[in-house]
């Protein structure tokens, strides 16, 4: 977790270049996978400028309450946003939930679900370095913080601390990547129950960085079931395939959402990649027009 000097640098840099009227709707924290606390992407959100904020951990809400909490006063929105693990046509797909109610149990039981085997997958590639002849101490399996849902990021952050890789670049490459050995799959939420649950806890589901080989077709399944907006700004995405999706929800009635993906310090900074007032007007529309 950052914190001194590099933490107040970042926030810095970040109040030099507002993003008035903008909102960040993918950004992780401890809860999760992220190296900020919530309180701490409050912070460098509302040094960004940003006018609002999505807490979007991977399958848990944990994170939420702390950083409202912490956005009090601010003049920064931070919406209650999940990133559930689902699966659609035998692929992973990362579906962004937003606006959910914190308390409502169908939702929370299957994150609860989720995590649980996420604790057992973390357990099984612990071991799988082992077979591999990568043995870790007691000490250097420890997790910094208090994650609810674990993954590899937090295993190669091991590797990365015991001075068995060199980066978190390596460790991915040689054990942790899709071809590592290591790595072991998710369990994963089919997409329509995934998206029913979002629904159902008064939320807007969102496909988070659609691949490059999704379709309009896949896009207009997905919305029968449901789907009310699709990411179209996030990270590396090339602005033709930006161009492309944003094409793609138009016609077929969807909103649009965006955001960093932020875990930590680096290029893919709080603020880094945003949506404008009215896109997320219109996004928060899709669940308004729901509770009429």
């Amino acid at each position: 977790m950052p914190a001194g000097q590099p933490f107040t640098a970042l926030c810095q840099l970040a109040a030099r270049g507002p993003h008035a009227g903008r909102v960040d709707l993918h950004l992780h924290t401890t809860h999760s996978d992220g190296t900020y606390t919530p309180a701490q992407i409050v912070d460098l959100a509302r040094r960004a400028g940003l006018m609002a904020a999505a807490i979007t951990d991977h399958d848990t809400l944990g994170g939420v309450a702390a950083a409202q909490a912490a956005a009090a006063g601010t003049g920064v929105e931070i919406v209650a946003g999940v990133e559930i693990t689902a699966e659609y046509r035998r692929r992973e797909l990362h579906l962004l939930g937003y606006f959910v109610a914190l308390d409502d149990g169908p939702l929370s039981d299957a994150l609860d679900d989720l995590r649980r085997h996420r604790i057992a997958r973390f357990h099984e590639m612990l071991e799988r370095l082992r077979q591999c002849g990568v043995s870790l101490t007691e000490d250097e399996r420890s997790v910094r913080g208090s994650p609810d849902a674990l993954g590899r990021r937090h295993v190669a952050e091991m590797l990365v601390r015991a001075r068995r890789v060199a980066t978190m670049r390596e460790a991915f490459q040689r054990y942790l990547g899709d071809r590592g050995g290591v790595a072991t799959p998710k369990k994963r939420l089919p997409v329509a129950e995934a998206i029913a649950l979002v629904r159902a806890a008064d939320g807007v589901a969102a496909w988070a960085h659609p691949p490059y080989d999704c379709t309009q077709e896949q896009l207009a399944e997905l919305h029968a079931l449901g789907l009310g907006a699709v990411e179209v700004e996030y990270p590396d995405l090339r602005r033709s395939r930006m161009l492309e999706l944003r094409g793609w929800a138009e016609r077929l009635g969807l909103a649009i959402t965006g955001g960093s993906d932020c875990h930590g310090p680096g290029r893919r900074g709080v603020g880094s990649c945003t949506i404008s007032a009215e896109e997320f007007a219109r996004l928060r529309l899709g669940r308004a027009s729901r509770q009429r």
